[in-house]
C-alpha cells in the first residue's frame, strides 16, 4: 500500500508572497520521506502557480523515493519532463482558470496526441500514468495507449461521500479499478481524499494500491506538523487495508492487494 504525498500546497503558500523562499517544498519533501511516504507528487503547471521548474530539478536530485510529476499534454512541459526524468509522469487535464484539477483526462478524445507524448517519455525511460475518471472506456484506452498505470479521479466520490449517491460513486471506482487490475495496470487513486473519506475506498477496493493525497495532509499539518500528518495518513491506509482484507476473508472473498 503506497502513499504519495502531493506537496504543491507548500509551494502555493510560498508563492503567495512571491519574493520569499519559504516554506521550501524541498524541506517538505524531506519530512514527507522521513515520515514513511512512498512517493513525492508535484504538479508543474503551465502557469507555474505553485511548483516552479527549479523545484522539480532540485527535487529530482535530492529525493530518494519515487518522484511523480503531474503534467498537462503540453510540448514544453513534456520536454522538461524528458530532460529531468521523474520516475513517473501522470498526465492530467489542466485549465488556467481552475483552482484545482477538475475531472479526469479524456484519453479517448485525445488518444492520438497523448500516444505521441507517451511514446516520447517511454523512450526516455519514464513510466507514464493517466489521471482519469472512473470509467471503463477510459481505463481501456489508457491500456491501449501504452500507459503503465491509471490514477482514478476520486473527486466525485469525495463530493458525495456523505450523500446517498456516494455509494454509487464508490461502485464506479471499484468497477474501474477491477478492470484496470485485470488489464495489468498499476492502479492509483487521488483527488479530494482526506482522513474521513479515504477509509471506505481502502477497505472496499483492494485493487487500488497507491493513493496520492495532498491538500488534506498539508491542511492537517497546520495543526499537528507535517511529520505527524503524513504518519497518520500512512497508518490509516495500512490499518484500513488490513481491516478490509480481514473483512473480505470473513465473507469468503479473494482479491489481489499490496500491503
Amino acid at each position: 500500500m503506497k502513499l504519495g504525498v502531493n506537496i504543491d500546497h507548500v509551494a502555493t503558500l510560498r508563492q503567495v508572497r512571491g519574493n520569499v523562499r519559504y516554506p521550501d517544498p524541498l524541506t517538505a519533501a524531506a519530512i514527507v520521506e522521513n515520515a514513511g511516504a512512498d512517493q513525492i507528487t508535484i504538479h508543474l503547471r503551465e502557469d507555474r502557480r505553485h511548483i516552479q521548474e527549479h523545484d522539480l530539478r532540485t527535487l529530482r536530485k535530492t529525493v530518494s523515493i519515487p518522484l511523480n510529476l503531474e503534467l498537462a499534454a503540453d510540448n514544453k512541459i513534456v520536454d522538461i519532463a524528458a530532460e529531468v526524468k521523474p520516475d513517473v509522469c501522470t498526465f492530467v487535464p489542466e485549465k488556467r482558470q481552475e483552482l484545482t484539477t477538475e475531472g479526469g483526462l479524456n484519453v479517448v478524445k485525445y488518444f492520438n496526441k497523448l500516444r505521441t507524448y507517451i511514446k516520447f517519455l517511454k523512450e526516455h525511460s519514464i513510466a507514464v500514468s493517466m489521471f482519469i475518471d472512473p470509467e471503463t472506456e477510459q481505463v481501456d484506452a489508457s491500456k491501449e495507449i501504452g500507459a503503465h498505470a491509471v490514477e482514478l479521479h476520486t473527486g466525485k466520490y469525495c463530493e458525495l461521500f456523505k450523500d446517498k449517491n456516494g455509494g454509487n460513486e464508490l461502485t464506479r471506482l471499484k468497477k474501474s479499478a477491477i478492470r484496470a487490475d485485470e488489464l495489468g495496470l498499476h492502479v492509483a487513486a487521488g483527488h479530494g481524499l482526506n482522513y474521513d473519506n479515504t477509509s471506505m475506498v481502502v477497505k472496499e477496493i483492494p485493487q487500488i494500491v497507491e493513493y496520492n493525497i495532498g491538500h488534506a495532509i498539508i491542511a492537517r499539518a497546520v495543526f499537528v506538523g507535517l511529520l505527524q500528518a503524513v504518519t497518520e495518513m500512512k497508518q490509516l491506509l495500512i490499518g484500513e487495508r488490513a481491516s478490509g482484507l480481514v473483512s473480505a476473508s470473513e465473507r469468503g472473498m479473494g482479491g489481489r492487494s499490496e500491503v
